[in-house]
């Protein structure tokens, strides 16, 4: 009974000069039986220097208590950052999540090939040449020159320039002159700085009409100069 009283009166002068650090609240000391090891009392002790420990388990300190003196299984442990105190463990928190991935944009489509265009204008020969004739008129040229510069910026493959006549005359008398018809078509071009291996001549003569040849309007209609352009050209989008 002695033992006790002494026990009780030792923790109350131990809590009354601030004998404790720990953030538990004050219950009755329990006994243990870990012996102090320091000299200047940094836990609570009985007569027989036995640490008291509350009901939590946990030593009472004393104001001379520092970290140094702990006693192991006396404390709970001091956590250093950015370690947390949980449950009585010293908890690290968890690691930030890794980076989202960089999802990179999808590389531009190539630009397509430019594909092979075909251009093909018909010129009414009378508005080319004087009737019966191969020699470019003022008009023709007029018409030529428009040509070319439509030309302009084309990657040009090749040029079919066709002569077409009327049924008037044979059909030998009537290729020849749809051929020298467009033999014309092609000097001029050539005059112009078209590559003549890029141009290519033919005569249908009377072979191909458009309309009927048994009236003046059908007839003027079927003399006529086909030029078919073929080439690439880069459309900006």
């Amino acid at each position: 009974m002695m033992k006790k009283i002494t026990l009780m009166l030792a923790a109350c002068a131990a809590l009354a000069g601030s004998a404790f650090a720990q953030s538990s609240p004050p219950f009755a000391p329990v006994t243990t039986d870990i012996k102090a090891n320091t000299p200047y009392s940094a836990y609570v002790q009985d007569q027989r220097g036995v640490i008291a420990r509350n009901p939590f388990g946990l030593c009472w300190r004393t104001g001379y208590w520092t970290p140094a003196d702990a006693v192991p299984g006396c404390d709970l442990p001091i956590c250093v950052e950015p370690e947390k105190l949980e449950n009585g463990k010293c908890v690290a928190p968890p690691p930030p999540p890794p980076p989202a991935p960089v999802v990179e944009a999808p590389a531009p489509a190539p630009a397509p090939a430019p594909v092979p265009t075909a251009e093909k204008v018909s010129y009414s020969a009378d508005a080319f040449f004087d009737f019966d004739k191969s020699v470019l008129k003022p008009d023709g040229k007029a018409a030529l020159d428009d040509l070319v510069a439509k030309l302009e910026g084309m990657n040009l493959e090749v040029i079919i320039a066709v002569g077409h006549t009327d049924s008037i005359g044979t059909d030998a008398y009537n290729e020849k002159l749809a051929i020298r018809r467009a033999e014309s078509v092609k000097t001029y071009l050539r005059s112009k700085g078209i590559d003549a291996n890029r141009i290519y001549t033919e005569g249908k003569g009377e072979k191909q009409p458009v309309a009927d040849n048994k009236s003046s309007t059908g007839r003027a209609k079927n003399r006529r100069v086909e030029i078919e352009v073929v080439g690439t050209r880069t459309v900006n989008k």
